[in-house]
C-alpha cells in the first residue's frame, strides 16, 4: 500500500460541503484516508478574487498506481462540477492535487510528484506541517516543516472556525 497525500481546496459553491464529498470520493474510490489536517481558509494565490478558499490535506492509502491515482482524482474533480479553464490559476469548486505519492518521484507531460510547487506555496505547507512535519521531501531532502519555515509566501492562511 502506498501512502498518498493530497491537497484539496475550492472556493465555490458550498465550500465545506464540497471537502466532505472530495474526502468521501477519496475513500471510496482511491483508497482508505488514513490522516486529514484541519481545514484552512486562505486567499486565493496567483489570482485576485472574492471569495477564499477552502484547503486541506488527506492522506490515502492506496494500491493504485500513480497514474490511476492521477485519474481517479479528474474523475471526481469533475463529477463534483470542476471546469478546467486556460488560467492555471483561477476560481474553481474542487483542486486535487497529488503532493507525494509514498517517496517516489513521477516526471511525465501528464503528472510531477512530489508536487513542484507545493514550496512556494503556504496554503500547502501549512496543512501538510500540521500532519508530517518531519517528513523529508524526496527530490529537496528538506522536511515540511522547513520548507513551511522558508516559504516565501505571506498569505494569510488560517484554521477555518466552521
Amino acid at each position: 500500500m502506498a501512502k498518498v497525500y493530497f491537497l484539496i481546496g475550492g472556493n465555490l459553491g458550498d465550500r465545506e460541503l464540497v471537502l466532505k464529498r472530495t474526502t468521501y470520493a477519496l475513500a471510496k474510490y482511491v483508497g482508505k484516508i488514513v490522516k486529514e489536517s484541519a481545514v484552512y481558509e486562505t486567499e486565493p494565490w496567483g489570482f485576485n478574487h472574492d471569495k477564499s478558499f477552502l484547503n486541506q490535506v488527506v492522506v490515502v492509502e492506496t494500491k493504485l498506481l500513480p497514474e490511476n491515482v492521477l485519474q481517479k482524482t479528474q474523475d471526481i474533480e469533475k463529477s463534483l462540477g470542476r471546469v478546467r479553464k486556460k488560467n492555471r490559476y483561477s476560481e474553481r469548486i474542487i483542486d486535487i492535487d497529488i503532493l507525494f505519492y509514498d517517496k517516489v518521484i513521477v516526471n511525465t507531460e501528464r503528472l510531477e510528484i512530489p508536487h513542484p510547487r507545493m514550496g512556494e506555496r503556504l496554503f500547502v505547507l501549512a496543512p501538510l506541517a500540521e500532519l508530517a512535519p518531519e517528513m523529508i521531501h524526496p527530490a529537496n531532502g528538506n522536511s515540511i516543516l522547513e520548507m513551511k519555515d522558508r516559504c516565501p509566501d505571506t498569505s494569510d492562511v488560517c484554521v477555518f472556525k466552521e
